[in-house]
């Protein structure tokens, strides 16, 4: 007997070598998801880490790096949880244009860690993006610049 392709095959579930973090890590943390991140964003997100903690401010990584195909998942996750593609591509940018996959981007908390950011990131070129999402954060200027004004959301 042959079976069809995909006749048997599992639904897709994340896993930590996709960079799925089943809870969040410290900047240390040997997991993919900070593992892949791109070498000038880890160091100035640790960077940023240690000067926060001198504040008595502790960041935790909830999302890192990612695979394509976690990104996608989080996609059709996001659409069957929001209704509507649209509003999903609000809050989860598709596999091709999503920073997390290219390492370029870490969702960062607590909310303390979230606004310290917000306003010390810039010392290390660390920028809010997205004006509806406080806890995502890039490069996105010179240490010491200005940041770009915030993006309504992921949709763009």
């Amino acid at each position: 007997m042959f079976l069809q392709a995909g006749a048997l095959a599992a639904p897709y579930a994340p896993r930590a070598d996709d960079g799925y973090l089943e809870q969040p890590v410290s900047l240390d943390s040997p997991d993919a998801a900070i593992a892949n991140l791109d070498p000038a964003l880890l160091s100035a997100m640790r960077e940023a880490a240690d000067a926060a903690a001198a504040d008595g401010v502790s960041f935790e990584v909830t999302s890192g790096w990612r695979t394509r195909q976690y990104q996608q998942w989080l996609l059709e996750d996001a659409v069957e949880k929001y209704g509507s593609e649209e509003v999903a591509l609000q809050w989860v940018a598709p596999p091709d244009r999503s920073h997390h996959v290219t390492g370029d981007a870490v969702d960062v908390g607590p909310l303390d860690a979230q606004s310290w950011l917000i306003d010390h990131g810039s010392d290390w070129g660390l920028c809010q993006i997205y004006a509806n999402e406080r806890w995502h954060f890039e490069l996105a200027t010179d240490p010491g610049g200005v940041c770009p004004a915030l993006v309504e959301n992921a949709a763009g």
